[in-house]
Parts: C-alpha cells; sequence; structure tokens
C-alpha cells in the first residue's frame, strides 16, 4: 500500500472543502414581479436570418449560418427550456448554436446562459467590462450585487470582446459596439442580413437605461459610470442602420410592430424615429440625474 503523505492529506481535504463550499452556493434569482419576463411568445423571423425566440418582454434572437448559429441573450433561469421550445418551432436545432451572446450581464439575460452553454457546448464570448461579473455569477454587479449572492450560474468565458471587435460564424460577421453605463460591459451588436428582396443593417441595440437611485458620485465600485453614460449615449446617436431591435421588446414597440401569426414584414423594425425618441427620453433621464444628484 503506497504511503499517502501529511502534507498531501491536507491538499486532498482542502480541496474537497472547497468543492463543498462551491456546491453550497445557491443562485438566488431576483423576483421583480414582472410576468411578462417569463410569458411565452411565438417565435417569429425578423429579418433574413434573424430570428425572435425569447420571451414576451426579454429578447433572445437566433442568428442561423451554414456553420451553426448564434444566439444573444437568455432571459431568466426557467427560459430555457422555452428558447429550446422556440429555436426548435422555428425548424432549427439548439444543438447547432455554435456562439453565445449578451447584451448584458444581468439576471434577466444571463439567467439560462450557463445551462445553454451546457446543452450546446457553444462557445460565450462578452464584452470585457462584464466579465468579472459573469464569473461570479453577479455578485459583483454595482447596482444589484451584494457579495454574497449569485443572482446567475457564473458561466466560463470562452472569449473577451472589446469595442468594435467581429464576431465570425459562417457567412456571418457581427460587430460588438461597447455601449456601457446600463452594466460595465453593456454592448450592442450591428450585422447585416438579407432576404431574396434586400439587405438590411440590423442593429440589436442595448438601450442605456438608468437603474440606479444613488447617486453616480456614491457609486465606488464604477467611478465611470457617469462618463459611460455620456460616451453611450453620444455614440449610439451616431449609428446607421436599417433595422433595430433592443433587449427588452417594450424599448421598441414590439407588440406594436408584430403580431402572433402576422405575415413575415421587416419593414415593421424600420423605425428610426421611434429609437431616436427612445435615446431622447434617456437623455433627459440622464441629464436629470446629473443635476439633481451631482455627478
Amino acid at each position: 500500500m503506497p504511503k499517502i503523505s501529511l502534507k498531501n492529506t491536507f491538499l486532498a481535504t482542502a480541496l474537497s472543502l472547497s468543492a463543498l463550499m462551491a456546491n453550497a452556493q445557491h443562485v438566488h434569482e431576483p423576483n421583480l414581479d414582472k410576468p411578462e419576463w417569463s410569458a411565452p411568445y411565438q417565435p417569429f423571423r425578423i429579418a433574413g436570418n434573424l430570428y425572435y425566440v425569447g420571451t414576451y418582454d426579454l429578447c433572445s434572437y437566433l442568428i442561423t449560418t451554414p456553420k451553426g448559429n448564434i444566439l444573444i441573450n437568455t432571459g431568466l433561469a426557467a427560459s430555457a427550456p422555452m428558447i429550446k421550445a422556440n429555436i426548435e418551432a422555428l425548424g432549427f436545432k439548439l444543438s447547432d448554436t455554435k456562439i453565445l451572446l449578451t447584451s448584458q450581464a444581468h439576471f434577466d439575460h444571463m439567467g439560462a446562459m450557463a445551462a445553454i452553454k451546457k446543452m450546446t457546448g457553444a462557445t460565450l464570448m462578452l464584452d470585457a467590462g462584464d466579465s468579472a461579473v459573469v464569473r461570479d455569477g453577479g455578485k459583483s454587479d454595482y447596482a444589484m450585487g451584494d457579495n454574497d449572492t449569485m443572482l446567475f450560474q457564473p458561466v466560463e468565458i470562452d472569449r473577451i470582446l472589446h469595442d468594435k471587435d467581429v464576431i465570425k460564424l459562417g457567412d456571418m460577421q457581427i460587430t460588438m459596439l461597447h455601449h456601457p453605463g446600463h452594466t460595465k460591459g453593456s454592448c450592442s451588436f450591428l450585422f447585416d442580413v438579407k432576404d431574396d428582396k434586400r439587405s438590411y443593417k440590423v442593429l440589436i441595440a442595448n438601450m442605456p437605461t438608468i437603474i440606479t437611485e444613488r447617486s453616480f458620485s456614491d457609486i465606488p465600485a464604477y467611478p465611470a459610470i457617469a462618463s459611460d453614460y455620456a460616451y453611450t449615449l453620444k455614440a449610439m446617436k451616431g449609428l446607421s442602420f436599417d433595422l433595430w431591435v433592443a433587449s427588452h421588446a417594450s424599448q421598441f414597440d414590439l407588440h406594436k410592430k408584430h403580431q402572433p401569426g402576422d405575415a413575415y414584414n421587416p419593414a415593421a423594425f424600420m423605425d428610426r424615429k421611434g429609437y431616436d425618441a427612445q435615446l431622447a427620453d434617456l437623455q433627459k433621464d440622464y441629464d436629470k440625474k446629473m443635476n439633481t444628484t451631482g455627478k
């Protein structure tokens, strides 16, 4: 029988305890009493090879390619089966998902990411600003984290993205745009799709809503928050696109533009006026925040 040193015994015990502690950490997803976040919604084709596969208000997008598919955002933890069913209802397979993206590292968009990554083996690509929050399950989030409670299951990141990095799969090229403020790594995605009539430049916009009630100067965990919001508002106003959608259906009036059963109609999402109006309202919110609470 081989000898086991005392040092090795202690090491093995420490590793076992660490594993037990890790397994003992539970996810406590906040309940914000928003039934529309988990309500089902019929999936549909938005334009070309871009599809809506999310819930009634939490948007998930599927981009298909000959080399596999890209899924953007996953909703709440319980939404994984719904997203899978939506993808299958459109005639695709969840298992064909090769790349996972998110527009922001909040539990309402990251909740099912770990489960879907496990089911598909897909590569998770993420804005650098949100990497720490994704790795600790939201504990270090400047607005909602408390350093003790995971808000979603932590996920292994396969590729860190920076502003204007390009994501490639098959014949698709997606440019990630760093739009921080809402989270440190909030981002939007810009890419082209086409159907048998024309091509469309599509923006999946992460709108810079303000979720903290604290003064920007009273957030030591995010000292650049005020300047990040200012940068994002300016950058987003200068974008050019044909169609736009967002992270929440309510942000781009999805339910006014599309009803379940409607025919394929990309033109419904040609709404520059609505986009500009949303940004104008968010600029007012930012200006009010700066004027009433200081910086």
